[in-house]
């Protein structure tokens, strides 16, 4: 069950304002109906990390440049993130404070440190967090790029295991732009870690519904030093650079490490604890969606969802129609009020089965436009050249097939299958309902 909390009733309540009494009614539930965290963060061994150092001692070609934009952050908090920083087991980067703050606390934490690795840059004036964080990526040295939050923490292992990433991909001739891990989030004193967030490779329509991406991003510094950050998105000028950078990148040059290399820290202020605390971020964030959506000349509006931070693309008239990539869109088998499949992976199992119709499961993917492996053949619509494909399919496999549940996800596997060979891209819409 879900730990009731004083954040949680708050969340609870504004949650109720923007979305009605029947809807926060489900969520609630759901969220009373969820097991307890059972999570437990496992840091890397002292062993480990000394293999680490070990292996690529002598080895580090490649720099990390780490940027952190500070505004008189609390000392805790900062000596926290630096040491975080200096405690990783792969040892070639810097760290560039961009301080916009009005006194010497930062530089006093940072010059404190006797390592020359960090790199205070004392900043002329606040002038919001994208062109803060610009004034640090134009100081850049390195390679690849990290962002990371003045109050958050790496893991110890966090730039090995994006140099070993790097390096593996560069020996299959792939260069990557950008690379991104698991995340959870921490309590003010950085000692209790809970929520982790066990992030999908890469998916672009997932990530059109949501900046899962997040932290912990590296990216290639030429092509971030080529977009720059922009004022106009300040509080999702993140998810509008990744945007930005997705935009012009092949996907097999963007990488999901699936380990927890980063701890977002809550605290009262952060948006981690109170989503409310920035709700132009939200906005920002929705208007980077539409400019990503124009660049590509797909005729669209994007809407808030129930869900801060969550997003629908709404395309006009509809995606087959707007969108060359997608071969086929599908939609959930609902039975008895319980999603029973409509999306699958390349086993036939569906990751929602058993979901309430009304519950928006982990993460609240099972409510979002996502990339599938399959979509069910009884809730499908393709493209109109891909139609005698599945009729020809359809009639021979019945042919030798009993119908059943399982025949029926064979042949969806299959038919999606031989869309993805031909080049085209399977989206699962949890909006899309079932023909009867």
């Amino acid at each position: 069950m879900t730990k009731i909390s004083k954040a949680n009733i708050k969340k609870t309540i504004y949650y109720l304002k923007r979305n009605g009494l029947r809807d926060t009614f489900l969520a609630a539930l759901e969220r009373l109906q969820q097991k307890g965290d059972s999570y437990v963060f496992v840091p890397p061994s002292g062993e480990a990390l000394a293999a680490q150092k070990a292996e690529t001692k002598g080895k580090e070609d490649l720099c990390f440049s780490i940027l952190v934009p500070v505004y008189h952050t609390p000392e805790t908090y900062l000596r926290a993130m630096i040491e975080s920083v200096l405690s990783q087991s792969y040892e070639n980067f810097e760290l560039i404070l961009a301080d916009a703050g009005r006194d010497d606390s930062v530089k006093n934490v940072a010059d404190s440190y006797k390592d020359a690795r960090i790199r205070y840059l004392r900043l002329a004036g606040n002038r919001g967090i994208s062109k803060n964080t610009n004034e640090a990526l134009k100081a850049a040295k390195g390679d690849y790029i990290g962002l990371l939050d003045h109050d958050d923490l790496l893991t110890a292992d966090a730039l090995y295991e994006n140099y070993k990433t790097i390096e593996e991909a560069r020996e299959k001739g792939i260069c990557l732009k950008l690379i991104y891990s698991d995340e959870d989030k921490c309590n003010e004193t950085g000692e209790r870690f809970y929520e982790p967030h066990y992030k999908t490779d890469f998916n672009l329509d997932l990530f059109l519904s949501n900046n899962y991406i997040c932290h912990f991003a590296v990216m290639e510094a030429a092509l971030m030093k080529n977009l720059m950050f922009r004022g106009e998105y300040d509080g999702a000028q993140d998810y509008d650079i990744f945007l930005r950078a997705v935009n012009g990148t092949k996907e097999e040059q963007i990488y999901h490490i699936p380990r927890m290399l980063y701890h977002w820290r809550c605290h009262s202020a952060s948006t981690a604890e109170n989503p409310e605390s920035k709700q132009y971020a939200y906005e920002a964030g929705r208007r980077a969606l539409e400019d990503f959506c124009r660049n590509r000349n797909w005729k669209v509006k994007v809407r808030h969802t129930a869900h801060l931070g969550f997003y629908q693309v709404e395309y006009i008239p509809d995606i087959l129609a707007v969108r060359e990539d997608v071969a086929a869109v599908g939609g959930p088998l609902i039975r008895g009020g319980k999603i029973v499949g409509g999306i699958y992976d390349s086993h036939g199992k569906c990751p929602y089965r058993g979901l309430h119709k009304g519950f928006s499961g982990y993460l609240h993917r099972a409510v979002l436009r996502q990339d599938a492996y399959a979509v069910d053949v009884r809730n499908i619509r393709v493209r109109k050249e891909y139609i005698p494909l599945l009729e020809e399919m359809s009639e021979k496999f019945w042919k030798t097939q009993e119908k059943s549940e399982a025949a029926y996800r064979k042949l969806s596997i299959l038919f999606c299958r031989k869309l993805r060979e031909k080049g085209g891209r399977i989206v699962y819409a949890p909006d899309f309902e079932e023909r009867k």
